[in-house]
């Protein structure tokens, strides 16, 4: 079993390794004389690097794939303003992918800005962006889904109470709510999980949900994104520190120890109130990017031994699709237990905040 992880471990490490250096192994060609056209755009360096970060970077459009010089995306709506030029709406398809320019505007690796006359950058221009980019629309869209689900599963025991059999996917949605109430509600909280029960099952189904959605081609990874988990934590921190009472606060101010060492316990202290969230918001993100790059990373070892060789690519292909169907069903797993944990350390953590609360009550 141990050689098999180390085995695994080693097909990462390679995996990643090609990929960062692959740059230098297709720089073989015979260098370009001054003045000596280049003929064709194909015979630009691959460059995986890039279109990693494109895959799981925010974006204008939904892209699914491209055959030759044909996109298969869902353009957005681009909503733009300039003190200069005024308020600007139009679809980001009429930037034929970012290769042409339109309205004073053009697309320079993912980033609207305002060009001149010639077409070239002008930064004397300031663009305002509120556009509604893929993973704010995919926001919305898991948003609807889970209050469609919700509502929907309330209606349910509302119309048959709670005495009744559940069904459909009320059947699948009870086992996850008593789980949750059971297994980190009951135990972190004591008596008042009752209190935080909403917010609980809604953050575990929202990352859940947004976890999901994903992993299917061509959406976006919305918990991979740094500015989605910020807010979730945010939130979480406000929580926890409105959940607090004086012996949290005695405790970070007043520890009971010896007067010397608390010059040194209460700045630690102070900053865990801080750490705790930031814990919340780098290991949603981390995960959820990492699983992502990996996948990724699979997929272009065919097109980087494709590059080198046309043989090399077919005969590793089958390779490469297996390990990346495996890290996919991987990811699946993830999705849950990341949601799992979010959830789990922000019942831990307001249980913490009201650890005083709990023992004066065992008391009584």
């Amino acid at each position: 079993m141990a050689k098999k992880s180390i085995k695994s471990l080693l097909v990462v490490v390679l995996s990643i390794f090609t990929l960062l250096f692959s740059s230098s192994v297709f720089a073989n060609e015979t260098p370009q004389k001054e003045g000596e056209s280049t003929g064709s755009h194909e015979e630009a360096a691959f460059d995986p690097a890039k279109l990693i970060m494109e895959h799981i970077m925010d974006a204008h459009e939904f892209h699914f794939f491209s055959i030759g010089e044909t996109h298969v995306s869902i353009p957005l709506p681009v909503i733009l303003y300039s003190p200069q030029k005024g308020l600007s709406v139009f679809s980001y398809g009429k930037f034929h992918h970012g290769h042409e320019v339109y309205n004073g505007y053009k697309s320079e690796e993912g980033k609207i800005v305002a060009v001149n006359e010639a077409g070239e950058h002008d930064a004397s221009i300031q663009v305002y962006d509120f556009s509604l980019t893929r993973n704010v629309v995919q926001l919305f869209l898991a948003l609807a889904l889970l209050v469609w689900l919700m509502v929907g599963v309330a209606n349910k025991y509302k119309k048959n109470g709670a005495k009744t059999a559940p069904s459909g996917f009320q059947n699948a949605v009870e086992p996850v709510i008593t789980f949750v109430r059971d297994e980190v509600g009951k135990p972190n909280l004591g008596h008042a999980y009752e209190k935080y029960m909403p917010y609980l099952l809604t953050v575990f189904f929202f990352i859940l949900i947004n976890n999901i959605i994903g992993l299917i081609p061509g959406t976006a990874n919305v918990t991979g994104n740094i500015a989605f988990t910020v807010v979730l934590g945010v939130i979480s921190f406000f929580v926890i520190v409105f959940s607090t009472n004086k012996h949290f606060w005695a405790h970070i101010f007043n520890p009971p120890v010896p007067f010397a060492v608390k010059f040194i316990l209460v700045p630690v202290e102070f900053i865990g109130i801080f750490t705790k969230p930031f814990a919340l918001i780098v290991r949603l993100f981390a995960n959820m990017v990492a699983g992502h790059i990996i996948i990724t990373c699979f997929i272009m070892l065919i097109f980087i031994f494709g590059a080198m060789s046309k043989v090399a690519g077919i005969g590793f292909a089958p390779v490469s699709l297996a390990f990346t169907v495996f890290i996919y069903f991987i990811e699946i797993l993830v999705a849950f237990i990341q949601a799992f944990i979010f959830t789990n350390l922000t019942a831990v953590f307001i249980g913490q905040s009201m650890e005083g609360a709990h023992h004066e009550e065992a008391h009584h």
